[in-house]
């Protein structure tokens, strides 16, 4: 198990080193931040002493390894924007995108276990063609649109919650139910294949041959193994909403980090968007670490491999 750990944090520190890596160069091509950082009408003189000032002057070669130097003592460079230390920049937007993260994660897992739970005991009834229509429109119904169409409803019609910003426990509320509903119809329709399929496994039969109750039979032989591919799931879109969810943030105003990377973008600031794309990138590998760690506890098969 060490060895396996080990092997990973190797896997995911060339995963995080290739995201930086792409990040720097795709960034370079996105302009001058020079031209956008001085007043319109700036002479020669002063773009050039600029862009010594920051670096820019030097060939990107140089450039690139300065700069993975700087990195991986933690120093992703002064915010041109802001003019204060990328990662902290960056690291103050955390909390919003953790909050977020977490309302969303947890009110999309518990409505997607009940609803998937449901579609797979009622199979071939009129509740699971109900969950499962629902759950299909969740997953194809564009966060943007759907986000808009809470603020039309619940902010402009009705005047019930804010439609932008932060602060109170009221603007969490649109953007929360706006990324659950995605997050709970990818659990509920993973959840009922992975029910029915462990609800047709022949050990599932031989308890209900030994006249074990049903409750019995389904927490300790069907649920226990039919999470097994859902905590994959969890792991996956908790990192992507940890890392951000560029969309939905931008939508209602929120002050978290994938707002931050999209603002950082249209104002050029190079060492914002390494920084952000990097602490996006960590977020995502370890939290997937931690996933596949925890499939040995869940699955003994996979930790006696291990």
């Amino acid at each position: 198990m060490i060895r396996f750990a080990l092997g990973k944090l190797a896997e995911a520190a060339i995963a995080v080193w290739g995201v930086v890596t792409i990040v720097f160069f795709v960034s370079r091509v996105l302009g001058d931040p020079a031209v956008l950082l001085l007043p319109l009408g700036a002479s020669e003189t002063e773009l050039n002493a600029l862009r010594s000032s920051l670096g820019l002057d030097q060939p990107i070669l140089v450039q690139y390894f300065n700069s993975m130097g700087a990195v991986l003592r933690g120093d992703f460079g002064m915010s041109f924007q802001h003019m204060r230390p990328a990662l902290d920049v960056v690291l103050e937007r955390m909390p919003a995108t953790a909050i977020l993260a977490f309302a969303a994660l947890v009110l999309g897992v518990l409505i997607g276990a009940v609803a998937g739970t449901i579609a797979a005991l009622n199979r071939g009834k009129l509740a699971e063609l109900i969950v499962m229509t629902a759950a299909l429109l969740g997953q194809a119904t564009p966060v943007f649109w759907l986000g808009l169409m809470m603020i039309l409803f619940f902010s402009v019609q009705l005047g019930w919650l804010p439609s932008a910003g932060s602060g109170t426990w009221a603007h969490l509320v649109l953007p929360a139910v706006t990324l659950a509903v995605f997050v709970s119809a990818s659990i509920a329709r993973l959840l009922r294949s992975s029910l029915l399929e462990i609800l047709g496994e022949d050990y599932v039969r031989t308890a209900r041959a030994k006249g074990l109750l049903p409750q019995t039979i389904f927490t300790w032989h069907v649920a226990r193994n039919a999470l097994i591919p859902v905590v994959t799931m969890i792991g996956i879109i908790a990192g992507e909403l940890l890392g951000g969810s560029v969309v939905t943030e931008t939508v209602f105003g929120w002050p978290g980090v994938g707002r931050l990377i999209v603002q950082a973008i249209q104002n050029q600031d190079f060492p914002v968007i390494q920084a952000g794309v990097a602490v996006v990138a960590i977020i995502f590998v370890f939290i997937n670490l931690a996933i596949d760690l925890l499939y040995g506890v869940l699955d003994p098969r996979i930790r006696r491999e291990r």
